[in-house]
């Protein structure tokens, strides 16, 4: 059983304390609801509620072509939705259903583009919560969320602790690190100099595609490591087939279309067909604000109010969220006695590996829902010894490390 819905939860306040007459959140669930199976799937940067696969009604919704995590949720998958009613709803800010810029602001009939209150993930939060209100559900058996999705976990463990009983928080942290800070940055930039960008009240002229396109290769270079680059494209000619549709400068035409540029250039294109630059402007931003500490004495002084299971989950290949930060956020649990469990897993697709390697990702997320930390395929990895320094010796920390 598959549902896709919005439901209008009224006049909403922000944290920054501005409000609006309403929002309206997209959401879609899957399976069937017995009273104590609730799973939360919150879902990351760019993507939208459509998380698994809907046989009742295709694959593609919202402009999203494909389900994002629709080889982890499903019917007999890691989050089996036919032992668990699963929910995703749509984060405010974004553009794919819920109220966010690109929406119309009903006090003025016209979008509201950067009129739009600013955003936090502390507002996903309770936004979700409020949906689940709706819907009749209290306790979450769990919640899960990957990269910016983790955050949304980590603050659902500090705002509503009683409401979650198990949470796997992947490919994440409790606050981003300056180096993807600055990347982040450079991204709005892109968007912000684009001359059609106009303020962010661009929706009845041209678009700034050129500026988002700019961000989202940023963004791309984030989510891969050197290994995967170097495999994926190492330094090959895209080809004499493959023809850029205009060179960016006279001499471009003299040097070869590599591969790693095609490939730049076609998630580019793909991207600025399904996603509003506006809500790329707000998502990075309630990213980049999060810390997990903010109001707290620490990280664990955070969690400490939580008494359920937490599953951290890394990637060693990942420099945008590093084993590193994941083994900090572990050690914060610990030293709040949360029951915490680091998993770290070998792989060098980078940050993306959470999303393209249903394999790795969904034995250990299956087996939290299932039973916990205790499941056969959790393993809580011991930090590495720190070397003559006294520091942990870093995992691909960066993209410019050599």
């Amino acid at each position: 059983m598959t549902t896709k819905d919005t439901v209008d939860l009224g006049e909403f306040e922000f944290l920054s304390g501005e409000s609006i007459p309403r929002l309206e959140v997209a959401y879609e669930t899957y399976g069937e609801f017995t009273g104590d199976n609730a799973v939360l799937i919150c879902h990351a940067l760019t993507g939208s509620a459509h998380v698994a696969r809907r046989p009742d009604a295709g694959d593609e919704t919202a402009g999203q072509a494909r389900a994002w995590w629709g080889d982890v949720v499903g019917p007999g998958k890691a989050v089996d939705t036919s032992e668990y009613y699963v929910i995703c709803a749509n984060t405010p800010g974004s553009c794919y259903g819920t109220t966010g810029p690109a929406s119309e602001n009903p006090e003025t009939g016209e979008p509201y583009g950067t009129d739009f209150p600013p955003v936090t993930i502390g507002d996903w939060t309770r936004a979700q919560r409020r949906l689940l209100d709706e819907l009749g559900i209290g306790r979450l058996h769990a919640v899960i969320g990957g990269s910016v999705g983790g955050m949304n976990v980590l603050d659902w463990l500090r705002r509503y602790p009683d409401d979650v009983e198990r949470a796997g928080a992947v490919a994440t942290a409790a606050k981003l690190d300056p180096q993807c800070l600055a990347l982040d940055t450079v991204a709005r930039r892109a968007i912000t100099s684009d001359p059609n960008w106009n303020g962010g009240h661009y929706y009845d002229g041209p678009e700034p595609e050129d500026g988002l396109a700019r961000a989202r290769q940023i963004g791309h270079i984030m989510y891969l490591s050197k290994a995967s680059m170097d495999r994926k494209f190492g330094r090959r000619s895209a080809g004499r087939e493959t023809v850029r549709e205009k060179p960016p400068d006279p001499a471009a035409a003299f040097f070869p279309y590599r591969e790693v540029e095609s490939y730049l250039d076609y998630q580019a294109d793909k991207f600025t067909d399904r996603f509003d630059a506006n809500s790329y402007l707000y998502m990075t931003r309630a990213m980049d604000d999060f810390d997990l500490s903010a109001g707290y004495e620490s990280d664990a002084d955070a969690l400490a109010a939580f008494e359920g299971e937490l599953l951290v989950l890394s990637f060693t290949g990942d420099w945008h969220f590093t084993v590193e930060q994941a083994e900090s956020l572990a050690e914060s649990a610990r030293e709040a006695d949360v029951d915490v469990a680091h998993h770290v897993i070998e792989s060098d697709h980078g940050h993306d590996a959470f999303l393209v390697e249903p394999e790795t990702v969904g034995p250990p997320l299956s087996d939290l829902l299932a039973d916990g930390l205790g499941g056969s395929s959790i393993t809580d990895t011991a930090p590495e010894q720190p070397d003559e320094t006294g520091e942990f010796a870093p995992v691909h920390t960066s993209l410019f490390s050599r």
